[in-house]
């Protein structure tokens, strides 16, 4: 028995550069420039804003510089790299070495940045934080996606994002392979604990109902339930919901939950997911592994501006 398919494309879903709308980067952009221009935030901006040091260069000296790998990783955030320069006034030229996605090596080049010298070192630190903190995200997305193997679960990021950087951080997930949850909470249906307790719907024909009215209500959107017992898995089954989502189970709980299951729904894992954990939750055979770790607790990787004489 096939799993529900209605709302299919909205559960397999990988946001695309293409998807993501170009004034919000400019607006996310601009506030960046400012902060290091400006002093965007404080109560008492400063008297002279501007980059005080790299007013002392030359003007108009023309220079050139490479963004470089120093590490490992999924190189994530490029199609950014003309954005920020453009933010700064559009002086320098970005000659793009590596694609969006690549897998790279330490010492690989992930492009070359040519043309006035202010704006590149004004632009550097910026430009540098988009790509340090996106590639990371992807980077350790990627790592997660290798060990659920191809044939395994498939990786779902959460609504754990950097307030502002939400859809450029589903983006990089995305970039490393994952898969992308919800969006906001707009674009489904979601039950959970607290809006179960809230109202007094943890179980039996009450949970079965408030899943049966989410479905009337939006019919366009897939419900989803989160359970934290087995006990409520029939009446929310009964329901005919999207997915369940699994919160916290142990390992035997999982399996017990999958076959009542079986292809009545999609189910996802959730809560507790380490590199330690995935090989025995691979082996389970749900449908998604849901974990908010690949952006929060992601590291920066690492990435240079090197001057070169080009």
């Amino acid at each position: 028995m096939p799993k529900p398919d209605k709302h299919r494309q909205h559960l397999l879903r990988r946001i695309s550069w293409e998807d993501l709308d170009p004034e919000p980067l400019r607006q996310l952009i601009a506030l960046a420039r400012d902060e290091d221009l400006a002093g965007w935030g404080l109560r008492e901006r400063p008297p002279q804003p501007g980059d005080a040091t790299s007013a002392l260069m030359p003007e108009d000296k023309q220079g050139a510089a490479r963004l470089m790998a120093r590490e490992p990783m999924t190189v994530c955030g490029l199609p950014l790299v003309p954005m920020v320069l453009e933010c700064y006034g559009g002086k320098v030229e970005f000659d793009q070495k590596s694609l969006n996605g690549d897998n790279v090596c330490s010492g690989d080049c992930l492009g070359t940045l040519r043309g006035d010298v202010s704006t590149l070192l004004q632009a550097e630190r910026v430009l540098l934080n988009f790509l340090q903190r996106l590639s990371g995200i992807a980077t350790a997305t990627a790592r997660l996606v290798t060990l659920l193997g191809e044939s395994g679960p498939r990786l779902l990021d959460t609504r754990k994002t950097t307030p502002g950087y939400r859809m450029l951080e589903k983006w990089a997930v995305a970039t490393g392979g994952g898969w992308n949850h919800r969006l906001g909470l707009f674009d489904r249906i979601m039950l959970k604990d607290n809006h179960l307790a809230a109202t007094g719907s943890v179980g039996g024909e009450r949970l079965a109902a408030a899943a049966r009215a989410a479905r009337a209500s939006r019919p366009d959107l897939a419900v989803e339930v989160e359970v934290d017992a087995l006990e409520q898995i029939p009446p929310v089954l009964e329901a005919g919901v999207d997915v369940i989502m699994l919160d916290n189970f142990s390992l035997d709980e999982a399996k017990t939950a999958l076959k009542l299951i079986g292809d009545k729904c999609w189910v996802e894992l959730s809560g507790g997911i380490t590199e330690e954990t995935l090989p025995e939750l691979v082996k389970l055979g749900a449908d998604f592994i849901s974990t908010g770790a690949v952006v929060h607790r992601s590291r920066w990787v690492d990435i240079g501006l090197d001057w070169c004489d080009e």
